[in-house]
Protein backbone atom coordinates (compact mmCIF):
# COMPACT_ATOMS: atom_id res chain seq x y z
CA UNK A 1 0.00 0.00 0.00
CA UNK A 2 2.75 2.55 0.58
CA UNK A 3 4.15 2.05 -2.68
CA UNK A 4 0.57 2.75 -4.42
CA UNK A 5 0.26 6.16 -1.78
CA UNK A 6 3.87 7.12 -2.67
CA UNK A 7 3.08 7.00 -6.25
CA UNK A 8 0.38 9.00 -6.20
CA UNK A 9 2.13 11.62 -4.01
CA UNK A 10 5.02 11.89 -6.93
CA UNK A 11 2.15 12.11 -9.68
CA UNK A 12 -0.05 14.46 -7.72
CA UNK A 13 3.12 16.74 -7.00
CA UNK A 14 4.94 16.56 -10.43
CA UNK A 15 2.01 18.90 -11.64
CA UNK A 16 3.11 21.72 -9.68
CA UNK A 17 7.01 20.97 -11.07
CA UNK A 18 5.47 21.64 -13.99
CA UNK A 19 3.80 24.92 -13.20
CA UNK A 20 7.04 26.06 -11.82
CA UNK A 21 8.96 25.41 -14.83
CA UNK A 22 6.54 26.92 -17.21
CA UNK A 23 7.19 30.40 -15.65
CA UNK A 24 10.30 30.15 -13.56
CA UNK A 25 11.14 33.96 -13.16
CA UNK A 26 7.60 35.01 -12.39
CA UNK A 27 6.06 31.90 -10.39
CA UNK A 28 7.30 33.20 -7.29
CA UNK A 29 5.98 36.95 -7.76
CA UNK A 30 2.39 35.54 -8.95
CA UNK A 31 -0.26 34.59 -6.41
CA UNK A 32 -2.42 32.03 -8.26
CA UNK A 33 0.83 30.00 -9.04
CA UNK A 34 2.02 30.16 -5.69
CA UNK A 35 -1.11 28.91 -4.27
CA UNK A 36 -1.56 26.63 -6.83
CA UNK A 37 1.98 25.03 -6.29
CA UNK A 38 1.37 25.05 -2.49
CA UNK A 39 -2.04 23.26 -2.71
CA UNK A 40 -0.59 20.64 -5.00
CA UNK A 41 2.56 19.74 -2.90
CA UNK A 42 0.70 19.84 0.66
CA UNK A 43 -2.12 17.24 -0.91
CA UNK A 44 1.30 15.28 -2.42
CA UNK A 45 2.58 15.26 1.35
CA UNK A 46 -0.70 14.26 3.02
CA UNK A 47 -0.44 11.41 0.67
CA UNK A 48 3.31 10.86 1.89
CA UNK A 49 2.21 11.25 5.46
CA UNK A 50 -0.78 8.87 5.29
CA UNK A 51 1.71 5.64 4.19
CA UNK A 52 1.72 2.82 6.31
CA UNK A 53 5.70 2.66 6.00
CA UNK A 54 6.03 6.67 7.08
CA UNK A 55 3.55 6.45 9.85
CA UNK A 56 5.52 3.73 11.41
CA UNK A 57 8.89 5.48 10.52
CA UNK A 58 8.11 8.78 12.27
CA UNK A 59 6.37 6.77 15.19
CA UNK A 60 9.76 5.61 15.57
CA UNK A 61 11.88 8.28 15.14
CA UNK A 62 9.51 10.20 17.92
CA UNK A 63 9.22 7.39 20.54
CA UNK A 64 4.97 8.45 20.25
CA UNK A 65 2.60 5.30 19.30
CA UNK A 66 0.70 7.12 16.47
CA UNK A 67 2.26 10.41 16.57
CA UNK A 68 1.88 10.18 12.50
CA UNK A 69 -1.89 10.41 13.09
CA UNK A 70 -1.89 13.89 14.26
CA UNK A 71 1.01 14.67 11.50
CA UNK A 72 -1.38 13.31 8.49
CA UNK A 73 -4.51 15.29 10.04
CA UNK A 74 -2.83 18.55 10.26
CA UNK A 75 -1.46 18.11 6.99
CA UNK A 76 -4.52 17.52 5.91
CA UNK A 77 -6.04 19.96 7.25
CA UNK A 78 -3.37 22.32 6.02
CA UNK A 79 -3.84 21.03 2.31
CA UNK A 80 -7.78 21.87 3.25
CA UNK A 81 -6.47 25.07 3.65
CA UNK A 82 -4.54 25.38 0.84
CA UNK A 83 -7.83 24.40 -1.19
CA UNK A 84 -9.89 27.87 0.02
CA UNK A 85 -6.53 29.96 -0.24
CA UNK A 86 -6.60 29.12 -4.15
CA UNK A 87 -10.07 29.56 -4.81
CA UNK A 88 -9.84 32.98 -3.02
CA UNK A 89 -6.47 33.99 -5.18
CA UNK A 90 -8.32 32.70 -8.57
CA UNK A 91 -11.47 34.44 -8.12
CA UNK A 92 -9.50 37.86 -7.46
CA UNK A 93 -11.02 41.01 -6.38
CA UNK A 94 -9.24 43.76 -4.29
CA UNK A 95 -5.82 43.29 -2.80
CA UNK A 96 -6.84 44.07 0.91
CA UNK A 97 -10.07 41.62 0.40
CA UNK A 98 -7.91 38.97 -0.84
CA UNK A 99 -5.69 39.21 2.13
CA UNK A 100 -8.10 39.14 4.64
CA UNK A 101 -9.96 35.78 3.10
CA UNK A 102 -6.42 34.15 3.26
CA UNK A 103 -5.48 35.20 6.84
CA UNK A 104 -9.15 34.20 7.97
CA UNK A 105 -8.78 31.14 6.24
CA UNK A 106 -4.89 30.33 7.80
CA UNK A 107 -6.40 31.03 11.44
CA UNK A 108 -9.44 28.75 11.35
CA UNK A 109 -7.56 25.64 10.08
CA UNK A 110 -4.54 26.50 12.11
CA UNK A 111 -6.62 26.88 15.17
CA UNK A 112 -8.16 23.42 14.00
CA UNK A 113 -4.21 22.20 13.50
CA UNK A 114 -3.46 22.79 17.31
CA UNK A 115 -7.03 21.46 18.11
CA UNK A 116 -5.71 18.40 16.63
CA UNK A 117 -2.63 18.24 18.56
CA UNK A 118 -4.05 18.95 21.80
CA UNK A 119 -7.12 16.24 21.49
CA UNK A 120 -4.33 13.56 20.27
CA UNK A 121 -2.11 14.53 23.98
CA UNK A 122 -5.43 14.19 25.77
CA UNK A 123 -6.40 11.29 24.75
CA UNK A 124 -5.08 7.19 25.27
CA UNK A 125 -3.42 6.15 21.58
CA UNK A 126 -0.93 3.80 23.35
CA UNK A 127 -1.57 1.16 20.50
CA UNK A 128 0.20 1.67 17.21
CA UNK A 129 -2.32 1.39 14.66
CA UNK A 130 -1.33 1.97 10.78
CA UNK A 131 -4.05 1.61 8.70
CA UNK A 132 -7.25 1.51 10.87
CA UNK A 133 -6.13 4.07 13.38
CA UNK A 134 -9.75 5.97 13.07
CA UNK A 135 -12.21 3.03 13.87
CA UNK A 136 -9.71 1.87 16.36
CA UNK A 137 -10.43 5.40 18.34
CA UNK A 138 -13.16 5.88 16.91
CA UNK A 139 -15.00 5.84 20.84
CA UNK A 140 -11.83 7.00 23.00
CA UNK A 141 -12.56 10.29 24.53
CA UNK A 142 -10.46 12.73 23.08
CA UNK A 143 -8.92 10.90 20.00
CA UNK A 144 -12.99 10.69 18.68
CA UNK A 145 -13.18 14.15 18.94
CA UNK A 146 -10.06 14.35 16.68
CA UNK A 147 -10.62 12.16 14.30
CA UNK A 148 -14.53 14.06 13.43
CA UNK A 149 -12.25 17.44 13.96
CA UNK A 150 -10.43 16.48 11.09
CA UNK A 151 -13.26 14.79 8.85
CA UNK A 152 -15.07 18.02 9.61
CA UNK A 153 -12.83 20.70 8.59
CA UNK A 154 -11.70 18.69 5.55
CA UNK A 155 -15.95 18.42 4.63
CA UNK A 156 -15.98 22.22 4.96
CA UNK A 157 -13.51 22.54 2.34
CA UNK A 158 -14.79 20.64 -0.02
CA UNK A 159 -18.09 21.77 0.03
CA UNK A 160 -16.88 25.45 0.01
CA UNK A 161 -14.93 24.14 -3.31
CA UNK A 162 -18.27 22.36 -4.93
CA UNK A 163 -20.26 25.44 -4.16
CA UNK A 164 -17.80 27.97 -5.93
CA UNK A 165 -17.53 25.22 -8.66
CA UNK A 166 -20.88 25.34 -9.34
CA UNK A 167 -21.24 28.75 -9.23
CA UNK A 168 -18.41 29.84 -11.46
CA UNK A 169 -19.09 27.72 -13.87
CA UNK A 170 -22.32 28.99 -14.98
CA UNK A 171 -20.27 32.29 -15.70
CA UNK A 172 -16.94 31.01 -17.38
CA UNK A 173 -16.38 29.32 -20.28
CA UNK A 174 -13.50 27.29 -22.18
CA UNK A 175 -10.52 25.78 -20.46
CA UNK A 176 -11.69 27.49 -17.19
CA UNK A 177 -14.95 25.69 -17.30
CA UNK A 178 -13.24 22.24 -17.74
CA UNK A 179 -11.31 22.73 -15.24
CA UNK A 180 -13.84 23.84 -12.47
CA UNK A 181 -16.06 21.11 -13.79
CA UNK A 182 -12.76 18.10 -12.93
CA UNK A 183 -12.52 20.29 -9.17
CA UNK A 184 -16.18 19.97 -8.86
CA UNK A 185 -15.74 15.79 -9.72
CA UNK A 186 -12.91 15.86 -7.54
CA UNK A 187 -14.29 17.68 -4.82
CA UNK A 188 -17.52 15.54 -5.07
CA UNK A 189 -15.37 12.03 -4.82
CA UNK A 190 -13.59 13.28 -2.12
CA UNK A 191 -16.83 13.48 -0.23
CA UNK A 192 -18.63 10.39 -1.17
CA UNK A 193 -15.66 7.86 -1.88
CA UNK A 194 -13.22 9.16 1.10
CA UNK A 195 -15.31 11.02 3.37
CA UNK A 196 -18.73 9.51 3.47
CA UNK A 197 -16.90 6.04 3.93
CA UNK A 198 -15.01 7.56 6.76
CA UNK A 199 -18.00 8.75 8.60
CA UNK A 200 -20.24 5.84 7.89
CA UNK A 201 -17.04 3.57 9.76
CA UNK A 202 -16.91 6.07 12.50
CA UNK A 203 -20.78 6.18 12.89
CA UNK A 204 -20.61 2.13 12.35
CA UNK A 205 -17.87 1.95 15.42
CA UNK A 206 -20.06 4.52 17.65
CA UNK A 207 -23.43 1.90 17.17
CA UNK A 208 -21.45 -1.35 18.14
CA UNK A 209 -21.35 -1.98 14.28
CA UNK A 210 -17.77 -2.91 11.86
CA UNK A 211 -17.87 -1.18 8.72
CA UNK A 212 -13.92 -0.94 9.48
CA UNK A 213 -12.96 -1.82 5.40
CA UNK A 214 -14.78 1.13 4.18
CA UNK A 215 -12.06 3.16 6.20
CA UNK A 216 -9.44 1.13 5.21
CA UNK A 217 -9.87 -0.67 1.59
CA UNK A 218 -12.26 2.50 0.27
CA UNK A 219 -11.39 5.52 2.05
CA UNK A 220 -7.58 5.58 0.73
CA UNK A 221 -7.97 4.91 -3.27
CA UNK A 222 -10.91 7.20 -3.44
CA UNK A 223 -9.02 10.01 -1.66
CA UNK A 224 -6.11 9.21 -4.43
CA UNK A 225 -8.46 9.45 -7.24
CA UNK A 226 -10.17 12.44 -6.29
CA UNK A 227 -6.95 14.64 -5.42
CA UNK A 228 -5.40 13.61 -8.86
CA UNK A 229 -8.55 14.67 -10.25
CA UNK A 230 -8.85 18.13 -8.36
CA UNK A 231 -4.99 18.38 -9.46
CA UNK A 232 -6.24 17.94 -12.95
CA UNK A 233 -8.57 21.14 -13.02
CA UNK A 234 -6.36 23.36 -10.98
CA UNK A 235 -3.59 23.02 -13.04
CA UNK A 236 -5.30 22.22 -16.69
CA UNK A 237 -6.69 25.70 -17.80
CA UNK A 238 -2.91 27.24 -17.00
CA UNK A 239 -1.20 24.24 -18.14
CA UNK A 240 -2.84 23.12 -21.42
CA UNK A 241 -2.46 26.30 -23.52
CA UNK A 242 1.45 26.45 -22.94
CA UNK A 243 1.25 22.73 -23.62
CA UNK A 244 -0.45 23.41 -26.80
CA UNK A 245 2.32 26.23 -27.84
CA UNK A 246 4.93 23.72 -26.82
CA UNK A 247 3.50 21.04 -29.24
CA UNK A 248 2.85 23.70 -32.13
CA UNK A 249 6.48 25.35 -31.59
CA UNK A 250 7.97 21.70 -32.21
CA UNK A 251 6.03 21.38 -35.51
CA UNK A 252 7.25 24.76 -36.35
CA UNK A 253 10.88 23.74 -35.49
CA UNK A 254 11.00 20.57 -37.65
CA UNK A 255 8.85 21.75 -40.56
CA UNK A 256 12.42 24.65 -40.66
CA UNK A 257 14.42 21.58 -40.90
CA UNK A 258 14.60 21.47 -44.44
CA UNK A 259 15.12 25.30 -44.90
CA UNK A 260 17.55 25.71 -42.04
CA UNK A 261 19.32 22.62 -43.87
CA UNK A 262 19.72 24.99 -46.89
CA UNK A 263 20.91 28.26 -45.61
CA UNK A 264 22.75 27.31 -42.64
CA UNK A 265 25.81 27.50 -44.39
CA UNK A 266 25.34 31.34 -44.35
CA UNK A 267 24.40 31.97 -40.63
CA UNK A 268 26.70 33.94 -39.03
CA UNK A 269 24.23 34.03 -35.55
CA UNK A 270 26.11 32.81 -32.42
CA UNK A 271 25.06 29.13 -32.08
CA UNK A 272 24.15 28.17 -28.18
CA UNK A 273 25.10 24.50 -27.01
CA UNK A 274 21.42 23.53 -26.93
CA UNK A 275 20.85 20.96 -23.79
CA UNK A 276 18.38 18.20 -23.67
CA UNK A 277 15.92 20.30 -21.42
CA UNK A 278 15.52 23.01 -23.70
CA UNK A 279 11.55 23.38 -24.66
CA UNK A 280 10.59 23.39 -28.21
CA UNK A 281 9.58 27.48 -28.11
CA UNK A 282 13.25 28.21 -27.02
CA UNK A 283 14.64 25.71 -30.01
CA UNK A 284 12.23 27.06 -32.62
CA UNK A 285 13.22 30.73 -31.37
CA UNK A 286 16.98 30.23 -31.75
CA UNK A 287 16.07 28.58 -34.98
CA UNK A 288 13.83 31.94 -36.03
CA UNK A 289 17.04 34.04 -35.68
CA UNK A 290 19.64 31.94 -37.23
CA UNK A 291 17.26 31.40 -40.18
CA UNK A 292 16.54 35.12 -40.58
CA UNK A 293 20.35 35.95 -40.35
CA UNK A 294 21.01 33.77 -42.91
CA UNK A 295 18.34 34.79 -45.28
CA UNK A 296 20.04 38.78 -44.63
CA UNK A 297 23.81 37.03 -45.64
CA UNK A 298 21.98 35.85 -48.92
CA UNK A 299 20.23 39.03 -49.71
CA UNK A 300 23.12 39.73 -52.22
CA UNK A 301 22.28 36.48 -54.21
CA UNK A 302 18.85 37.27 -54.51
CA UNK A 303 18.05 37.01 -58.56
CA UNK A 304 15.01 39.21 -59.45
CA UNK A 305 14.65 37.79 -62.88
CA UNK A 306 14.28 33.80 -61.27
CA UNK A 307 12.14 35.21 -59.16
CA UNK A 308 10.10 36.91 -61.95
CA UNK A 309 10.18 33.73 -63.87
CA UNK A 310 9.22 31.41 -61.05
CA UNK A 311 6.04 33.51 -60.78
CA UNK A 312 5.20 33.39 -63.52
CA UNK A 313 5.16 29.76 -63.82
CA UNK A 314 3.39 29.24 -60.88
CA UNK A 315 0.28 31.57 -61.44
CA UNK A 316 0.41 29.72 -65.20
CA UNK A 317 0.13 26.50 -63.20
CA UNK A 318 -2.94 27.78 -61.33
CA UNK A 319 -1.58 28.63 -57.66
CA UNK A 320 -2.75 31.22 -55.83
CA UNK A 321 -1.26 34.53 -56.00
CA UNK A 322 0.22 33.86 -51.99
CA UNK A 323 1.36 30.44 -52.96
CA UNK A 324 2.96 31.68 -56.31
CA UNK A 325 4.56 34.59 -54.38
CA UNK A 326 6.29 31.94 -51.87
CA UNK A 327 7.58 29.56 -54.61
CA UNK A 328 8.80 32.28 -56.51
CA UNK A 329 10.59 33.25 -53.29
CA UNK A 330 11.79 29.41 -52.66
CA UNK A 331 13.08 29.09 -56.57
CA UNK A 332 15.09 32.58 -55.81
CA UNK A 333 16.66 31.46 -52.43
CA UNK A 334 17.57 28.14 -54.04
CA UNK A 335 19.79 29.78 -56.40
CA UNK A 336 21.16 31.94 -54.39
CA UNK A 337 22.17 28.99 -51.92
CA UNK A 338 23.44 27.58 -55.12
CA UNK A 339 25.60 30.73 -56.25
CA UNK A 340 26.75 31.03 -52.36
CA UNK A 341 27.85 27.81 -51.88
CA UNK A 342 29.97 27.84 -55.51
CA UNK A 343 31.29 30.87 -54.18
CA UNK A 344 30.33 32.92 -56.68
CA UNK A 345 30.62 37.20 -56.38
CA UNK A 346 27.02 38.78 -55.48
CA UNK A 347 25.08 40.18 -58.00
CA UNK A 348 26.07 43.98 -59.67
CA UNK A 349 22.51 44.70 -58.67
CA UNK A 350 20.70 42.55 -56.18
CA UNK A 351 17.03 42.19 -56.06
CA UNK A 352 15.65 44.51 -53.42
CA UNK A 353 12.25 42.21 -52.99
CA UNK A 354 11.61 41.48 -49.49
CA UNK A 355 11.02 38.16 -48.68
CA UNK A 356 7.12 37.28 -47.43
CA UNK A 357 8.77 35.57 -44.26
CA UNK A 358 10.74 38.75 -43.05
CA UNK A 359 7.27 40.90 -43.69
CA UNK A 360 5.47 38.47 -41.06
CA UNK A 361 5.60 38.21 -37.22
CA UNK A 362 6.28 34.85 -36.17
CA UNK A 363 7.51 31.61 -37.62
CA UNK A 364 4.75 31.18 -40.47
CA UNK A 365 6.09 32.94 -42.73
CA UNK A 366 9.58 31.34 -42.49
CA UNK A 367 7.42 27.39 -42.25
CA UNK A 368 5.35 28.24 -45.49
CA UNK A 369 8.86 29.12 -47.21
CA UNK A 370 10.83 25.95 -45.88
CA UNK A 371 7.15 24.17 -47.86
CA UNK A 372 8.24 25.09 -50.27
CA UNK A 373 11.71 24.75 -50.62
CA UNK A 374 11.56 21.14 -51.59
CA UNK A 375 9.68 21.39 -54.34
CA UNK A 376 11.17 24.31 -55.87
CA UNK A 377 13.31 23.71 -59.42
CA UNK A 378 16.66 23.64 -57.88
CA UNK A 379 18.21 21.87 -61.55
CA UNK A 380 15.84 23.71 -64.10
CA UNK A 381 17.63 25.23 -66.79
CA UNK A 382 15.40 28.51 -67.54
CA UNK A 383 15.63 29.13 -63.75
CA UNK A 384 19.22 28.38 -63.24
CA UNK A 385 21.51 31.50 -62.22
CA UNK A 386 23.05 32.66 -65.21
Amino acid sequence: MSVVVYLAACVFGFSSVLLFRRRPGTAQRDPLTVSTCAAIVLGALVFVCAAPLTLSTVNDLTGIPNFGAPLTYGMLSAYSCSLLILLVNWRGGPREQVRRLVLRCVAAYGAVIVAIVVLFALGDARTERLTDLDTYYATTPGLREMILLYLLGHSAAMLAMCAVCVKWGRAVTGLLRTGLRLILAGALLDLLGFQATKYAAVVARWTGHDLDFLSTSVAPPMASLAALICSAGFVLPRLLPAAVAQWRSLGDHRELGPLWSAVRFASTAPQPRTAWWWLPQERLRWREVSIHDALLALAPYFDEDVRTRALDEALRAGRSPHQARIDAEAAMLAAATRRATAHEQPLDAPSPYRLHATEVPGTSGLVELARALPRCPWTRPDLRVR
